[in-house]
């Protein structure tokens, strides 16, 4: 099973990287190099699928297109629907690895995200299934056409946005599913793909 409280990153980047506004988030620009190289591996390797959620009781087609990757036997269920886990395509992998290294977290789940364009988007909404545990660590890579990514806090008025660029890293963990909600709003101007990859660490029975 995944310890959920100990998928945090190292104090040395909380210093550096912290967005001051949104409690437990971190932004780190260029954290991956040659990333429109990687979003060309990514377009061509991914096998991406058009997935319908049931909302209120109906299904609805979600406005872009996905993929779910992680290690044997990882299912990951949201908006009433079990997401299996088909295994790492060998350019994932390496991501999933290179965020090891860097910040000592381990993931087991990939959710990919292909944006068509600035009319594909992300509705309001928290990372916050049973699934992943109380205290959720999310990290969020960004290859491609860059999008504003807007959080809002569930108890006061408080609204924050960043732009994320092609090859950054977001990283929510704490209290971050908890208290903020999060959305990827549509953007007329925007005309390229954008691809985004959401690693998390799903719990397993023992």
């Amino acid at each position: 099973m995944i310890d959920s409280v100990a998928q945090t990153p190292p104090s040395e980047l909380v210093g550096q990287y912290r967005l001051p506004a949104c409690g437990d988030v971190l932004y780190f620009p260029e954290f991956v190099d040659n990333a429109a190289d990687i979003e060309r591996a990514l377009a061509a390797d991914i096998e991406w699928r058009e997935e319908s959620l049931l909302i209120f009781g109906r299904r609805v087609k979600v406005p872009r297109l996905c993929a779910w990757y992680g290690d044997v036997g990882v299912a990951y269920q949201y908006s009433h629907t079990v997401h299996r886990a088909e295994p790492w395509p060998r350019i994932v992998g390496s991501l999933r690895d290179a965020l090891h290294e860097r910040l000592a977290i381990r993931f087991n789940f990939v959710l990919a995200n292909l944006y068509r364009d600035g009319n594909d988007a992300l509705g309001w909404h928290a990372d916050n299934e049973r699934d992943l545990g109380p205290f959720p660590c999310i990290a969020s890579l960004s290859f491609g056409a860059s999008r504003r990514f807007c959080m809002r806090q569930r108890t006061e008025d408080r609204r924050a946005s960043i732009m994320l660029e092609s090859g950054s890293l977001l990283l929510m963990w704490g209290t971050s599913q908890r208290d903020w909600q999060h959305s990827v709003p549509r953007s007329r101007g925007v005309v390229e793909p954008r691809i985004n990859l959401t690693f998390r660490s799903v719990e397993t029975a023992p």
